[in-house]
């Protein structure tokens, strides 16, 4: 863990405890074991006598709490144990669509919608003793819908202010579609996380031959939203950038949004280098698919696509396809949203676990140290990419 002497000079906020949703189970689980070992590592048997310190060190710092459900698919939340004085650390994937619930006998896969109400659920069932509500959201819930256009609704917006006022200290997020949505509430705690160490950490492990300069790799971005996430990357590992124009029909609207007429590349000749694209997401896939089957009908040698949340929201066969006829070669994405399990059979698919990542800001925030302890990867993705440049020239 980054910075442990930030950790081992402050005392924490209050005894922490971790409540992973339904949709979060599996990623809960790690990050509990992970705050196990931890704090096991860095603290000494002193601590355990040390009242200041009560509830530091434990087996598990899980809560027993559930979100049942009535026959008419009504809900309620229950916690089965104190959370009086806690420093809660709430985490729901809003995304998560193969968690299901019964309604009048049907069964019913939960929508963003039905995420979102369990994690108020459990905020209300707080009863405003715990110390402090702190969520975990990854995939920011209605983060699309972060500006209006005419007559249109503001959820992202409206969620988080909602969430404020019913009493939630933090909200930490990753890769927010527009992190300017924040200003909705101004006062409260909001942090965006970005993923470049990650990202690069999982390329690089699974490749043997990268070189990466500014002669043999540049990085992408699909369209100019992502361009700024592009650009970071790109100066950080010392390549140059690029990015694809959307060119879309403004005139004709299509499931909500105006259908894209073409991609149109500026930036620098690729021919012979590796492409990694930069996005946020991969929704449906479409678009992404078609910028790399671009980029390698200009010559691009290798094409890498890194994600932040991999949704694949119209199933794989398309990646399949595109995979069979070479228009890319490699899909990164996190799992910080639910991956279907099949993903993982996938010979194009490479996961970026952000367990650890995660239990290092819960951590931290616990602790109420800056976030900037564990955010500033600029020195560790030099060092790894530095490791990565000399291993490969001795080969």
């Amino acid at each position: 863990m980054a910075n442990l002497k930030e950790l081992e000079n402050t005392m924490p906020v209050a005894p922490l405890k971790i409540i992973p949703l339904s949709s979060m189970a599996e990623m809960g689980k790690r990050i509990n074991d992970l705050m196990v070992v931890y704090r096991d590592y860095i603290n000494n048997d002193p601590v355990k006598n040390d009242p200041a310190f009560h509830g530091y060190l434990e087996e598990s710092y899980l809560v027993d709490v559930e979100c049942p459900r009535f026959g008419t698919g009504e809900g309620k939340a229950i916690f089965h144990e104190s959370i009086r004085r806690k420093d809660l650390f709430i985490l729901v994937d809003v995304t998560n669509h193969s968690i299901t619930y019964r309604a009048n006998g049907y069964i019913n896969h939960m929508s963003p919608d039905d995420h979102y109400q369990d994690l108020k659920r459990v905020i209300a069932a707080c009863h405003g003793k715990a110390r402090r509500i702190n969520v975990i959201m990854p995939f920011l819930y209605e983060g699309r819908q972060h500006k209006r256009s005419g007559r249109e609704s503001l959820d992202c917006a409206y969620a988080l202010t909602e969430l404020q006022n019913m009493g939630v200290s933090n909200i930490i997020t990753f890769d927010a579609h527009d992190p300017r949505v924040q200003n909705a509430t101004p006062l409260n705690g909001f942090d965006n996380i970005t993923t470049p160490y990650q990202f690069i950490k999982a390329l690089l492990n699974s490749e043997d031959d990268l070189i990466v300069d500014k002669d043999h790799l540049i990085v992408i971005s699909p369209d100019e939203g992502a361009l700024d996430r592009a650009i970071y990357f790109a100066t950080v590992l010392g390549v140059d950038t690029g990015m694809f124009y959307k060119r879309r029909d403004y005139s004709v609207i299509i499931n909500g949004k105006n259908p894209i007429v073409a991609h149109e590349f500026l930036g620098d000749n690729i021919e012979g280098k590796d492409i990694i694209i930069m996005d946020d997401m991969i929704s449906s896939g479409g678009s992404m698919l078609d910028t790399a089957k671009q980029l390698k009908e200009m010559k691009a040698r290798r094409v890498y696509i890194c994600c932040t949340f991999g949704l694949f929201t119209e199933g794989f066969d398309a990646f399949d396809a595109a995979y069979e006829r070479g228009h890319f070669d490699k899909v990164i994405t996190t799992n910080l949203t639910y991956l279907p399990p099949e993903i993982y059979k996938k010979p194009y698919f490479i996961e970026a676990d952000m367990s650890k990542l995660i239990t290092s800001i819960i951590d931290f925030m616990n602790h109420d140290v800056s976030l900037a302890c564990v955010n500033d990867v600029t020195e560790k993705i030099h060092h790894f990419v530095n490791e990565y440049n000399s291993r490969t020239k001795s080969i």
